[in-house]
This record gives structure tokens, sequence and C-alpha cells, in this order.
């Protein structure tokens, strides 16, 4: 078996395992960041850069899924446009239109689905950003009362 009929075979399964992956670790460190900034105990924090740290923790893979997804789709893409050109090569020039149009549309699929798994990352992310500034703000209003 070719690296061609290798992708050909392989190529679906390997991008939708790697977005669902990707999306897996989001929604876990989406609901674990949500979980903890819903019951933070901001009175245990003396120093807001501890605070800082306690609030920020885990926030760099939700961003990175955001903006890595996009492009893992759009590798499985042009890896699918690639794998169409191999078959009209290999037609010889005998090939119908409809079967480019399926091969060329299956392809866009991976991107797709790459823009589906940023896009509620993306929102996460700045969710939890706007969440942390308001922890941030009501501890720094908490110690300036005092």
């Amino acid at each position: 078996m070719n690296a061609i009929e290798y992708l050909k075979t392989h190529l679906d399964l390997a991008i939708f395992i790697i977005l669902g992956l990707m999306s897996l670790i989001m929604l876990w460190k989406t609901l674990e960041r949500f979980w903890f900034l819903n019951r933070i105990n901001l009175q245990r924090y003396r120093d807001i850069h501890q605070l800082d740290i306690a609030l920020e923790k885990n926030l760099n893979p939700i961003y990175t899924v955001g903006a890595n997804a996009p492009y893992v789709g759009l590798l499985g893409t042009v890896l699918g446009i690639l794998i169409t050109f191999y078959d009209m090569g290999q037609a010889g020039g005998d090939i119908e239109a409809g079967e480019i149009m399926i091969g060329l549309a299956l392809a866009l699929k991976a991107t797709a689905l790459g823009i589906l798994v940023a896009i509620p990352s993306v929102m996460f992310y700045n969710m939890l950003s706007r969440k942390i500034s308001v922890r941030r703000n009501e501890w720094l209003s908490l110690y300036e009362q005092r």
C-alpha cells in the first residue's frame, strides 16, 4: 500500500481523532475552570500574584485548541485535495466532474470540523478570561477596603 492509498484509507479517521481529542481536552479544561472560578475563596489569597497563578491555570490549552483546530482541519483539507488530484492524475484525464466534486467536498469537511471545534473554544476562552478579570477585581476591592 503506497502513501496515497494509506492516506485515502485513514485520513478522515486521523483528522477526526485529533480534533476529537482536542475537543475533549478543551471541554475538560473549560469545565474545570468554570467550576474553580465559581467556587474560589478569594480570601484565601493574600498576594495578587498567587491569585493570578491560580486564576489563569489551565487556560492555555483552551486557547491552544481554539488557535490550532482550524489548522488541523486545513491540513486534512489540503491532504484530501492532494488525494483528489492524485486520483485525477491516475485516471489519465478520464474522470467525471462529479467524482472530482465529491472528492473536494469530502476534503472540505475537515476544515468545517476544525472551525466547529475552534469557535466554542475561543468563546469559552473569552468567557473565562472575563470571569478571571471579574474575580481579580473582586479580590482587589476586597483588599482595598481594609
